[in-house]
């Protein structure tokens, strides 16, 4: 019998909203089932958190997070590793200026289809602001308090000025888990309320919190046994710091105000676990728990037909993730030699996409589910 605890708590969940779920009005005007205060729960040990009932987009998933973690707002990074998840948003942002300038210079023609538009910006053409999202979650993460204002350029468009300094959340994060694991402030925020109104589309998942503890003796023991010596000895914690075996576990707690539940919780799941990964990594200990709080959580009523097809399939086997950390950056120089830059900027900005393998994932084909934006 096949073991994949995190499918089936995501379908009890997608049935819990079809049984139980009132009906809303909402912002697209679509329409949905909606229940509220759910939490789903996995342990990392019992493989890698991607959904096998339907096909995700692994690269996308990736190429996402790497933006996040630059720091970077415009779509330009994620349209040129062919990540289009942020397309409609921006071009709604493009229009929106489209028209304004129209209007302002008295000039009858038609904008870009959003096709072109995003050519456009895949060549270069497009001026920065009409690509950029606002202050959204990677500014935050990387730059909360630094001044994301609109401000009126030498011809009178509005553009933003990034001239402050803001807090880096990320390199904070991972400097205290290493100084001050039991630490109960390891925590990044994106809900900035003084930058709501510039982002294109205020956070869903609004901010997350660390944990850590320290991994028993027979903790540490399976590890070396899985790595080192298949002979089943246990050793005292003092040879298992010599060998480096990790010292301490690290589990992931987000929270979602509003939960776009056959789409977008899936991608969010994947995420943070791709995340609690690379911190584990970073600061060399082993993934626990990941865990998150849904407020809102829904499904548009043009996407029951997809959710009913997915809950009628039978999970396979959880995959495992491979990050190869062979070309990042270490304090002696030299990569994939010793430990690991505590340059968090540099260290991000040299992370590949392709660095983050999915190993032994196979899945049901794709559901074609309906985008409410």
């Amino acid at each position: 019998m096949i073991m994949n605890n995190l499918d089936k708590q995501y379908q009890l969940l997608l049935q819990d909203i079809l049984d139980t779920g009132v009906k809303k009005n909402d912002r697209t005007g679509t329409g949905t089932l909606s229940v509220f205060g759910r939490q789903i729960h996995h342990k990392m040990s019992d493989g890698f958190p991607l959904l096998t009932t339907k096909k995700m987009a692994w690269k996308s998933i990736v190429t996402e997070l790497l933006w996040f973690l630059r720091g970077d707002t415009n779509i330009k990074f994620l349209v040129d590793n062919n990540c289009h998840i942020w397309d409609g948003d921006a071009y709604k942002n493009y229009l929106k200026w489209f028209v304004e300038i129209s209007n302002k210079l008295n000039v009858i023609r038609d904008p870009w289809t959003k096709e072109q538009y995003i050519e456009q910006i895949k060549l270069g053409n497009v001026d920065a602001d009409l690509s950029d999202l606002g202050p959204i979650y990677g500014f935050q993460w990387r730059n909360w308090g630094k001044d994301f204002k609109q401000i009126p350029n030498e011809t009178g468009d509005k553009v933003y000025n990034i001239t402050t300094t803001g807090i880096d959340q990320i390199t904070n994060l991972i400097n205290d888990l290493k100084t001050n694991p039991d630490s109960r402030r390891l925590m990044v925020n994106a809900w900035n309320v003084g930058d709501l109104d510039l982002m294109i589309l205020p956070p869903c998942h609004y901010g997350f919190q660390v944990y850590t503890r320290e991994l028993s003796l027979e903790e540490r023991a399976d590890i070396w046994n899985n790595t080192h010596n298949p002979a089943g000895n246990i050793y005292t914690h003092n040879q298992y710091n010599e060998n480096e075996i990790p010292i301490r576990a690290i589990s992931l707690m987000w929270n979602q105000r509003s939960v776009d539940t056959p789409l977008g919780l899936p991608f969010n799941i994947a995420s943070y676990a791709i995340l609690l990964e690379l911190l584990g990594n970073i600061v060399n200990m082993v993934p626990d728990e990941l865990i998150v709080n849904l407020g809102d959580t829904h499904i548009y009523l043009n996407q029951i037909d997809g959710i009913k097809e997915q809950l009628k399939r039978e999970p396979f086997e959880l995959p495992t993730l491979r990050i190869n950390t062979e070309f990042w950056p270490t304090k002696s120089g030299e990569c994939g030699v010793g430990e690991l830059t505590d340059d968090v900027d540099f260290l991000i900005k040299e992370m590949r996409i392709d660095d983050f393998q999915i190993e032994n994932y196979k899945s049901h084909p794709s559901i074609k589910i309906p985008l409410s934006n």
